[in-house]
């Protein structure tokens, strides 16, 4: 739609004091409605959020008579009904920079008495001023002092939304703006990034329908400080991959170990060889990546007896900087068949040890190693068994969609339920590991990537501390990957054939839970980087954002950001 002005527009002249005049007051106002909307990611009452937007931007003047200017855009098979919001400033040239922030926010469990002040600032304040010598000194302090807004959401991460949205709205004000504005709020950031896979499709059809050239996007995430007199730019995101194992022993009496294979003892040398791991953990200059951790690790017995269990299966975290999927599962299964062979020797060595004591024939045990990914697992199946198995798999699916949809059971254990049902169509009885990934594949961006990135980004975090430095005496250093996890991953992607040809060979839930539109991201590649305000205890009691950076220098740098790309 055309740009539509309205009465009392305001010129662009003296821009920078027009956009930024009050807009501490809208930010306020903006983030103490915002957070009322107690919108808990994977829940029902994300779409109070969605609601709160809706009717925020309905009262604007530009978007109330623009139309098509703000909405909702559905997130396709959703089971909870929720939405991407968005708001589109469409000014005179197609340049378009990009607004995202995430709208759910974590639970309460660890406010206890206080859960009824959690969604409201200045009461919590009161409370927790009443506790305060229970509070970490620098907690105490930072409420002591009144230097920051306490309360869940307020920095992770209405806050870092309520800026956005107070600029987007300063902007409308303006009779001329050069380029776009694209606001995106989605939902499920905190869980799968539901909301940012479907906000990438929405992107890739407004750039089509108006043919919009994306310059950058813009997240508003939160930053800690290692240094407190140093704020963050980060010009990426670290990526994130799930891997699971699946061990299949072969069940024995305790009495009798060396008829069995013990599943847990191969778990505990995979477990062993890849906790912590540094090999597997990415360096880019002076920054790494947090090496790899174990999530969840379970055998099958239900019950105490006094048999070894006939399985064993855990999944774990491996957060990348420049690893693709591709890598890491070739360096993983070369791990588990070492895991294995080692598992194996030493059970002969043992056994041999054992015979001789015993005075029995030394024999060597019959196992051997057997590593298969999901896609061998399920054509191993599938070669015995036909339509029949096709067709019990397909129910399968169903069922546990189903069960997942209503909250019955997590992801983890959709996958591994999936796995035992296709282990019930194998002939083969031997020992083996089955491997692949779990939901959700974040890929790793960074503008390091970019090959012919214009110098206007490639400068964009210099100019940017030339600018804070001068303006609040306040150095900001860059760094290339934002490490808490971000939207910002579904940024950029150069190689989408090869990650989606990995995904579909190793996560058995893809296409039927979970779906990565690689096509889209790769369509709508730019840039990015994170400008948000100081914060500290995400997701804790404690959490809360510097009022400075909240109300004064992001938006200030953010507006200085738009006005260096888009040459306001």
């Amino acid at each position: 739609m055309p740009y539509m002005p309205y009465n009392k527009r305001i010129t662009e002249n003296a821009m920078d004091n027009v956009v930024l005049s009050g807009i501490e007051k809208d930010i306020k106002e903006i983030l103490y409605s915002y957070i009322k909307a107690q919108s808990f990611t994977n829940t029902e009452k994300e779409i109070e959020a969605e609601n709160f937007f809706i009717n925020y931007f309905s009262s604007v003047p530009y978007f109330k008579n623009t139309e098509g200017s703000y909405g909702r855009y559905k997130i396709e098979n959703d089971a909870l009904n929720r939405s991407v919001c968005y708001a589109f400033l469409k000014g005179e040239v197609n340049h378009t920079i990009v607004f995202i922030h995430h709208s759910d926010v974590v639970g309460v469990e660890d406010f206890k008495l206080l859960k009824d002040f959690a969604f409201s600032p200045d009461e919590l304040r009161a409370e927790l001023l009443k506790i305060k010598d229970t509070l970490s000194e620098d907690a105490k302090k930072d409420l002591s002092d009144g230097t920051f807004l306490f309360g869940r959401g307020v920095c992770d991460m209405k806050g870092g939304g309520a800026i956005q949205i107070a600029l987007i709205k300063k902007y409308s004000e303006l009779e001329s703006f050069k380029g776009n504005i694209v606001l995106i709020a989605v939902p499920d950031e905190e869980n799968l990034s539901t909301g940012m896979r479907a906000a990438v499709k929405f992107l890739d059809e407004l750039k089509v329908k108006h043919n919009l050239n994306y310059r950058i996007m813009i997240n508003s995430e939160p930053h800690q400080r290692k240094d407190f007199s140093q704020g963050i730019f980060s010009e990426g995101s670290v990526g994130k991959v799930m891997p699971y194992v699946y061990v299949r022993g072969v069940l024995a009496h305790a009495g009798k170990a060396f008829e069995g294979l013990n599943p847990l003892n191969v778990m505990s040398s995979i477990v062993r060889k890849t906790e912590l791991n540094m090999e597997l953990s990415d360096v880019v200059g002076n920054e790494a990546a947090p090496p790899p951790t174990w999530l969840y690790f379970k055998d099958s017995k239900t019950a105490y007896d006094v048999s070894m269990p006939l399985s064993a299966k855990g999944c774990f975290s491996i957060l990348t900087l420049k690893q693709t999927p591709q890598s890491i599962m070739k360096k993983l299964k070369n791990i588990y068949v070492e895991a294995f062979n080692e598992v194996i020797e030493d059970m002969n060595c043992n056994y041999k040890k054992f015979a001789e004591s015993t005075r029995l024939k030394n024999t060597r045990l019959p196992w051997e190693t057997m590593v298969v990914n999901f896609s061998e697992l399920y054509r191993e199946a599938e070669t015995s068994y036909g339509d029949v198995f096709n067709k019990k798999y397909e129910e399968k699916i169903k069922n546990l969609e189903t069960l997942y949809n209503n909250n019955e059971i997590s992801i983890i254990d959709c996958n591994f339920q999936l796995v035992d049902f296709v282990y019930g169509y194998i002939d083969d009885l031997s020992p083996r590991i089955v491997y692949g990934l779990i939901p959700p594949y974040y890929p790793n961006v960074s503008n390091l990537y970019f090959e012919n990135l214009d110098d206007t980004f490639k400068d964009i975090s210099t100019k940017l501390n030339q600018f804070t430095e001068n303006q609040f005496n306040q150095t900001y250093t860059r760094e290339y990957f934002y490490t808490g996890i971000s939207d910002l991953s579904y940024t950029s992607m150069d190689n989408s054939s090869e990650v989606l040809d990995v995904l579909k060979s190793s996560m058995p839930l893809l296409k039927e839970f979970y779906d990565i539109p690689t096509d889209s991201v790769e369509r709508i590649s730019m840039p990015c980087i994170n400008i948000g305000p100081w914060g500290k205890d995400f997701h804790k009691l404690t959490e809360r954002v510097s009022t400075e950076d909240l109300y004064i220098r992001t938006p200030q740098i953010i507006n200085h950001a738009i006005s260096i790309i888009l040459g306001n």
